[in-house]
């Protein structure tokens, strides 16, 4: 067993490789610009929301509140007639890239200590390359892509959106495991 305070290095490290990896993935290579499309009437759409001020948040419409409201003839009529949606709103103006590369740095670094537990349960020092990089991978590839399944099950994101995100999440379990086998203890 390796305790989770002997692996920061390969936290670190597989945090700082994720990063680069993922900043490569969304400024250079252009796969992911299809994961969103622009609604028809788009400055009408945004002018007819706007006048409701919607605080930021999460939203779907339209909303029944309990599994009874769903089966109310009300909401069945709201929805057989649409549109219906899940909406996110965020706060006006440009995206605060600091704050969401930072949370995403951490995010990784949460995930290097979720794999480095995992890792450091089920290996001991001196492990072989090859079994570190197997536990670690497979490790960081649940968290970083598996749990993005959900989104597609259950709030109707598009698969092509999802199965580009795995992929994502594939390169970032790869970039985990070769640091972790790398700089594993002996």
């Amino acid at each position: 067993m390796v305790s989770i305070l002997s692996l920061w290095l390969p936290i670190v490290v597989s945090a700082v490789f994720v990063f680069i990896v993922s900043s490569i993935i969304h400024m250079l290579l252009s796969y992911h610009q299809s994961d969103f499309a622009q609604v028809p009437s788009e400055d009408g759409v945004m002018e007819a929301l706007r006048k409701f001020d919607i605080p930021p948040g999460e939203y779907v419409i339209p909303y029944a509140g309990s599994p009874k409201a769903m089966a109310s003839e009300e909401f069945l009529a709201k929805v057989n007639k649409g549109p219906t949606a899940f909406v996110t709103v965020m706060e006006p103006g440009p995206p605060a890239m600091g704050t969401s590369l930072m949370q995403w740095f951490l995010y990784s670094i949460l995930v290097g200590m979720l794999t480095a537990y995992v890792t450091g349960r089920v290996l001991g020092p001196g492990a072989d390359y090859l079994s570190v990089f197997r536990v670690a991978g497979t490790t960081a590839f649940y968290c970083y892509a598996i749990a993005l399944w959900q989104n597609s099950i259950w709030y109707k994101r598009k698969w092509s959106t999802t199965f580009k995100s795995t992929v994502d999440g594939l390169a970032y379990a790869l970039v985990t495991a070769g640091a972790f086998g790398w700089l594993w203890p002996s």
